[in-house]
């Protein structure tokens, strides 16, 4: 039986209930700051504005623009690895270096991954402890996106890395979303930012930009790095449209961050009364959750195209197994078009996908 596409309601679709919902290639531009100039070749222009100003809100003496995030992680670490002359890397299981880039850490670069932790939970400072061999560096994503977008307390997060500090690794951070984790912490980009040697920030995720990522640290590190991005090919002839996209995802949507948690946490209040529906984590600890369902593939898709073709409502396109045979699990990502929602309307726009 052929799958129901939610993809093909999506143009009669008004209203998006997670994240900041689609935009035109017109619109896109025309968020752009006017006294942008064009970059050759990452040189000027919008990357050295995007640069400056990524810079100045994470407090690290450098930044350099890269078009990818998993090219940013990835030299990140090897530049680690060379000045430790150690080829040892850790992370958690769920990392994207891990289960998203085909071992490029392994393959491109000559490193060994050592996976810290449980799948399911955080990383703690007894699964570091583990570790019997000596590492070039450890790898913290904040927040920890594949178990629900979760971040440890700040106590244990200082204390993890001071332990790998002692041990003579670096600390690396893929801050994907760290922009997202300020709410939860109550503290500035910078103050978070200021724990690790090196920061990798992402500009089309929260922020809404095309693509595009920052690596930020020492000068010698990013002067390094620039290198390393050259040698991946990824000095591209212009990135001023998606540095100059990302520029004004950051000054328009990081103030916004507070207001998107706190719909997080209200949805997810009202979600607790529907039947059949888990909150991961409850309460939401960034402006996103993980909602498994009690339903199956089949019927999920068919409510969500139900609801796409009757009320205009896009829900989500993609669903995947939970841990039981009869979840199914969503992603919910609360952004500019989530604010559109009261949160008893998204609950029961939650509640249809179950029927």
């Amino acid at each position: 039986m052929k799958k129901p596409d939610l993809e093909h309601y999506r143009s009669r679709c008004t209203r998006f209930l997670s994240g900041h919902g689609p935009r035109t290639p017109a619109e896109i531009l025309a968020a752009i700051p006017a006294d942008l100039g064009i970059d050759r070749y990452g040189e000027g222009g919008a990357v050295a504005a995007l640069e400056a100003e990524t810079r100045r809100i994470l407090g690290k003496p450098a930044a350099a623009f890269f078009p990818s995030g998993t090219m940013a992680q990835q030299v990140a670490l090897r530049i680690h690895a060379d000045r430790r002359g150690r080829r040892v890397v850790a992370f958690h299981p769920t990392c994207h270096l891990e289960i998203h880039e085909d071992k490029a850490y392994e393959r491109l670069h000559g490193l060994t991954g050592v996976l810290v932790g449980n799948p399911r939970s955080l990383m703690t400072l007894d699964d570091l402890r583990g570790v019997k061999e000596p590492l070039a560096a450890v790898l913290f994503e904040l927040p920890q996106r594949e178990i629900g977008g979760v971040l440890p307390a700040w106590a244990d997060l200082g204390r993890q890395v001071a332990y790998v500090r002692d041990t003579g690794a670096a600390v690396h951070m893929d801050g994907a979303r760290l922009w997202e984790s300020t709410p939860f912490y109550k503290k500035a980009p910078a103050q978070v930012a200021a724990l690790f040697d090196t920061v990798y920030v992402s500009f089309y995720k929260g922020l809404g930009g095309i693509a595009g990522s920052c690596l930020a640290g020492p000068e010698d590190v990013i002067a390094e790095a620039r290198l390393w991005r050259r040698r991946h090919g990824g000095m591209l002839f212009g990135m001023w449209p998606y540095a100059a996209s990302g520029l004004a995802g950051l000054r328009k949507r990081l103030p916004l961050m507070p207001k998107y948690h706190a719909q997080a946490v209200a949805i997810a209040k009202s979600l607790r009364k529907v039947p059949g529906v888990e909150i991961l984590p409850d309460p939401p600890q960034t402006n996103m959750m993980r909602l498994l369902l009690s339903t199956d593939e089949m019927r999920l898709r068919k409510a969500a195209c139900r609801i796409a073709r009757e009320r205009g409502v896009y829900t989500f396109a993609w669903n995947g197994p939970a841990q039981s045979a009869t979840k199914r699990m969503v992603e919910l990502t609360v952004g500019d078009a989530t604010l559109g929602f009261k949160p008893q309307e998204a609950a029961e726009i939650v509640a249809e996908l179950l029927e």
